[in-house]
């Protein structure tokens, strides 16, 4: 069973105090990179490593710990990210994104490979954001901003590209509405009527618009108009969410497959007309539901395939079976135990649905919010447990072969992912390589640190001494074992380094700058002390028997 230490836990006892600094473990993010202070990843717990029958590629997530966006600047880096199979960091997005980002995915624009997050506010409490969709291209520069059209709001829950040309989002848009039908007063006169837009990437033209309120009556609504996370209608920021759109996929027909989250439903919607085709669950379900179906507060619907006579379709979804947030705002529902992913299977001649398979957590993890179930090529399926910050990936009969939780050390008890998903990526960043040299005087050792973020294709580093005239001499070579690499050099009267990027064949990619060696741990030699010096002073004056600092604050025995 995985657990987890309380973030808020105090040292409770004089035995735990007087462990001092040397027993207080550093949290994860500080200094993992020498080369990248700037970069403080979460760190993956990995609970099941990943066995050879894993599909190939990387991880792509976007954990955020759960507070107020731009709190958090260390270990909580709020980002989206690519990591490897064994935790380790290839790209950090965090100075790439100004603002909350989610839904981080690869794409396919115009012919190539592209990264595309939403980014812009998030409003935890009613659980939406407004914003736009980031495009990266493969060096990482932004290639485009895309947002909804006829003067909508983008929401941070959709953002699907279904060709190269088209693209899905959804649309959080608040009106007024007549709600005393509902069960609501004169004052309380806004509704959400749940949207989604489908544009054309290049110009940003709508090529078709739905409307929940034009085709789903808000009787099918599952929460209550009153004051929680569904909102109560008082005004257009508190207005009553019924529908709550979370997932939009279309087939090769041109129709569409949406998953509303408020109305335990999934709806296949005719790109011609408009008009539902078919409802799974909710309140007017067309079909009868197998042992399993049975879903609830359910996000991320994709159609997979279907029969030739088009009778029998199969798509996945994530089973939320809760719904809630983990600060207890909101409507408080649970329906099952923990949560799963699901591949089920509808028939509209028997009117029927039958489950293809159910992904149960390994630890019977129970997600309030958010998740993702992504079927990969080889038939395994990737599961994102939501607002558990955990992934595992399961073979195709259910069978876990990869878990891991985004805990950022000490830090990680609140780390969750909306979505996450697992893709092949070429990487070539056009940002400068870092580098530094640091002198450790008091072993006579220099180390060399050299990282080149989002880079995929470095196999080996190459390291040099520059001399004054601009001759180099060759140091070593180090292979490429993970985000950063490292050369240790047995004496310290190196003047300048530099270092080469080779590829799998020894072909130079790139250069990085050429820098002195810094000291290791710098010591402050001007004449004015800081406090924690003059009670270090002290203490060696014997004023204060014995000190240790944690957590912006000195403890000693007089506090006791």
């Amino acid at each position: 069973m995985h657990s987890k230490i309380s973030r808020g836990g105090r040292l409770g006892c004089l035995a735990a105090l007087t462990l001092g600094l040397s027993s207080i473990p550093l949290v994860a993010g500080d200094w993992q990179y020498k080369s990248r202070p700037d970069l403080a990843p979460p760190r993956l717990n990995i609970t099941i490593p990943a066995t050879k029958e894993v599909e190939s590629g990387y991880i792509f997530i976007a954990p955020f710990s759960g507070y107020p966006e731009g709190t958090h600047h260390g270990p909580a880096q709020a980002a989206p990210y690519i990591f490897t199979d064994t935790g380790d960091l290839v790209w950090s997005g965090f100075t790439y994104f100004s603002i909350w980002a989610t839904n981080f995915q690869k794409g396919r624009y115009k012919g190539q490979d592209i990264l595309f997050s939403f980014e812009g506010s998030h409003n935890a409490a009613y659980g939406h954001g407004h914003g736009h969709t980031t495009f990266l291209d493969q060096n990482y520069e932004t290639i485009k901003e895309l947002r909804a059209g006829n003067h909508r709001l983008t929401d941070k829950h959709e953002f699907h590209i279904t060709n190269d040309e088209t693209a899905l989002i959804q649309i959080y848009h608040p009106v007024p509405y007549d709600l005393t039908p509902h069960g609501g007063s004169s004052e309380q006169q806004w509704i959400v009527d749940a949207r989604f837009q489908e544009l054309d990437i290049e110009t940003g033209k709508v090529l078709f618009e739905w409307s929940s309120l034009e085709h789903v009556d808000p009787s099918e609504g599952y929460l209550p108009l009153n004051p929680g996370q569904a909102g109560s209608g008082y005004n257009s920021s508190d207005a009553w969410d019924y529908f709550h759109i979370n997932s939009v996929d279309k087939d090769q027909d041109g129709n569409y497959l949406i998953s509303a989250r408020d109305a335990n439903a999934v709806y296949k919607i005719n790109g011609k007309t408009s008009e539902i085709i078919w409802q799974l669950g909710g309140k007017s379900s067309n079909f009868t539901l197998g042992d399993q179906v049975e879903f609830s507060f359910q996000h991320h619907a994709r159609f997979l395939s279907r029969s030739a006579d088009g009778k029998q379709e199969i798509f996945s979804l994530y089973d939320n079976s809760a719904h809630g947030t983990e600060n207890g705002h909101g409507h408080e529902v649970h329906l099952y135990e923990y949560s799963r992913g699901k591949i089920i299977q509808v028939d509209t001649e028997t009117w029927t649905s039958t489950i293809v398979q159910a992904f149960h957590p390994p630890d019977n993890l129970l997600s309030k919010s958010q998740g993702s179930t992504q079927v990969l090529p080889n038939g395994n399926v990737l599961v994102n447990w939501g607002s558990e910050g955990a992934i595992t990936e399961f073979k195709s009969d259910g069978t876990p072969i990869f878990h891991f939780y985004m805990d950022s050390g000490l830090l990680g008890e609140a780390v969750e992912n909306y979505r996450g998903f697992r893709y092949n990526w070429t990487g070539i960043p056009n940002e400068a390589p870092a580098i530094v040299a640091l002198k450790d005087e008091a072993k006579e050792t220099t180390s060399i640190y050299v990282s080149w973020n989002g880079d995929t294709e470095t196999k080996s580093w190459r390291f040099y001494e520059v001399e004054d005239n601009g001759r180099r001499s060759y140091l070593g070579e180090s292979k490429r074992k993970s985000f950063e690499t490292v050369l240790e050099l047995p004496h310290v009267g190196v003047k300048t380094v530099q270092a080469e990027a080779l590829d799998a064949e020894g072909g130079v990619l790139v250069d990085t700058s050429i820098v002195k060696p810094d000291i290791l741990i710098h010591e402050f030699k001007g004449k004015h002390q800081t406090g924690k010096n003059k009670l270090q002073k002290q203490q060696g004056e014997g004023v204060v028997p014995w000190l240790f600092f944690k957590g912006q604050k000195f403890f000693s025995r007089a506090d006791l």
